[in-house]
């Protein structure tokens, strides 16, 4: 089902990990998007920022022992919305009137008002790897650490147990309903993060299948039952092969019934990322 069914108009967000790729970038002035919710963007080409609206800020991701110069960005693509960003400041520099951000890069924010329906406040998030402490003689790799702190700073925008209009979504860069190569232990810390988004009132959205090819051939780790659509793929993958789904979008119920995602991760739509887009569209009312 697409836009045109819906009987009100429609607001449509892109969501997607561009890579730090500039072509991604210049993609973007090709959408029919009002809005994109970006990860791992570095500044745009002077070409296409002189045709853009994205918030403000260094881009940079903060981290121990990291040079990431990419963040999130939360961009206005069409004159069909108004966007007015939230300011950011690192956790232990946020007054009155600032958004508190736990590592700097990980979240950008916006309240977004539509030519027609109420106004949603927005939020592009991403969790980047962390490794354990040297105590630990560990070689692991994670990122529900991140989504944690990312979901603390996320709580300043709820007041009130119900009736925000409140949409998140980006890389998470964990897994959903499993662990990697069924592990019981990983897979109950990824539910953690998404029970937590849950008890803040944001429904988890998907995309889940059928909003989404599913990934062929089969992966063993990935439960039968599961609706997962890959959203990434691998340097040894290719768009047709991915098998992981690592971006997530969620929403306030009552913005959640009024909306669709869906992975555009068909080989031929998947674009110049690792990651796919994910397509938004948002009913409002008449």
């Amino acid at each position: 089902m697409r836009w045109r069914e819906w009987r009100w108009p429609v607001v449509q967000v892109v969501v997607w990990n561009i890579a730090r790729r500039e072509e991604a970038w210049r993609s973007l002035l090709d959408s029919d998007a009002d809005v994109a919710l970006l990860q791992e963007a570095t500044a745009p080409p002077a070409d296409v920022a002189a045709k853009l609206d994205v918030n403000p800020g260094p881009w940079v991701t903060g981290g121990v022992s990291s040079n990431r110069t990419w963040r999130t960005a939360v961009v206005r693509l069409s004159d069909r919305v108004r966007v007015d960003w939230l300011e950011m400041r690192p956790l232990g520099e946020a007054g009155s009137g600032f958004l508190a951000v736990s590592l700097p890069g990980t979240l950008a924010a916006a309240i977004v008002t539509p030519a027609t329906g109420g106004a949603f406040t927005v939020a592009s998030i991403y969790a980047p790897w962390e490794r354990p402490h040297s105590s630990a003689r560990s070689g692991w790799i994670y990122a529900d650490s991140s989504a944690h702190r990312v979901i603390s700073d996320l709580s300043a925008l709820i007041g009130r147990p119900t009736g925000h209009r409140i949409l998140v979504a980006g890389d998470l860069n964990i897994l959903y309903g499993y662990g990697e190569n069924g592990s019981a232990y990983w897979a109950a810390r990824y539910a953690s993060v998404f029970s937590r988004m849950s008890a803040l009132g944001l429904a988890f959205v998907g995309p889940q299948a059928p909003a989404g090819r599913l990934a062929q051939p089969w992966p063993d780790e990935l439960p039968r039952t599961s609706k997962n659509v890959p959203t990434f793929h691998t340097s040894h993958q290719s768009p047709a092969s991915a098998a992981r789904q690592l971006d997530f979008v969620f929403a306030s119920h009552g913005l959640a019934g009024r909306m669709r995602a869906t992975a555009l991760n068909d080989p031929e739509r998947w674009g110049p990322s690792d990651h796919c887009r994910i397509e938004i569209e948002i009913a409002q009312s008449a």
